[in-house]
């Protein structure tokens, strides 16, 4: 009993006490795991998916689509690294996984997926996937999976709290990985992709509009079964007029990344980041 006292205790102490200051965003977040622990508990729940994923013949095979996944998610990353300098230091990865499943992730630490469903069903375009994989790497960006996994740590046995409180290596913790993943975004954390998301994409040259036509298709296909992308993605009423909102202020950004070329070609004071400064946070 003593000791079930000293973990509550600890865990409003902890609770209380660890919080950070988002340098993006500006918003406070629970931050009960380090992000030295979420990215290395990700690392190890990324692998395990992808081994099984491998041995279950579920990474997909097509030469192209990979690579055009690959060539939107690069630009997408110089970008990323611009917004969030800390992220240059990421182990940056994609995998596209072929199943029929509309859902795309990206974990603390950059590891990231999409699955063929999402690309396929909705017939997607390469701007639209950029605001698909921009959103989820806002996610990363954000610390929302480290917030996640905060949430999920805070609630799990009192043993896994006091290994992290006592000094534990969390990598021991994978499947908080895996629960975090699957456990939703707040509506303020959402709100926060959709916009850093649109931003990021815009910044590496795709148009903006696109994150308006994405979530019309994503309505209609969510019209009966929800895909398992909107379980975590909760859809509002006004997503789709916000995101519209968002297309004239993030179109200056856009017009002069398409004029700047190539995101890895552009220096770090391009006029991207200039526009950018307009934009407003």
């Amino acid at each position: 009993m003593a000791a079930f006292h000293y973990l509550l205790t600890t865990l409003v102490v902890v609770g209380l006490s660890a919080c950070e200051t988002n340098p993006i965003s500006g918003r406070s977040t629970l931050a009960i795991v380090s992000e030295e622990s979420a990215q290395a508990s990700s690392a190890k729940a990324y692998a395990q998916k992808i081994d099984v994923a491998s041995r279950q013949g579920k990474l997909s095979s097509d030469a192209a689509l990979n690579a055009r996944v690959k060539g939107i998610t690069d630009d997408l990353v110089v970008e990323a690294k611009r917004m969030h300098p800390p992220s240059r230091a990421w182990k940056w990865e994609v995998r596209v996984l072929d199943e029929p499943t509309i859902n795309a992730w990206c974990m603390p630490g950059g590891k990231m997926a999409i699955y063929t469903g999402i690309i396929q069903k909705l017939s997607l375009t390469d701007d639209e996937i950029a605001q698909i994989m921009g959103h989820e790497i806002a996610h990363a960006l954000l610390g929302h999976g480290r917030e996640r996994m905060s949430r999920a740590v805070a609630t799990s046995a009192g043993l896994a709290l006091g290994s992290i409180v006592v000094g534990t290596d969390l990598t021991v913790f994978s499947p908080v990985a895996d629960i975090a993943l699957n456990l939703p975004n707040s509506r303020e954390g959402e709100s926060e992709a959709d916009r850093y998301g649109v931003e990021l994409a815009a910044r590496a040259g795709y148009d903006p509009e696109a994150a308006v036509t994405l979530w019309k298709k994503m309505a209609a296909t969510s019209k009966g079964s929800p895909p398992v992308f909107l379980s975590t993605h909760p859809s509002t009423d006004d997503r789709i007029e916000k995101l519209g909102a968002l297309v004239p202020q993030m179109t200056p950004i856009y017009e002069n990344a398409r004029r700047a070329g190539p995101p890895g070609a552009r220096p770090a004071s391009s006029n991207v980041q200039k526009e950018q400064g307009k934009a407003g946070r």
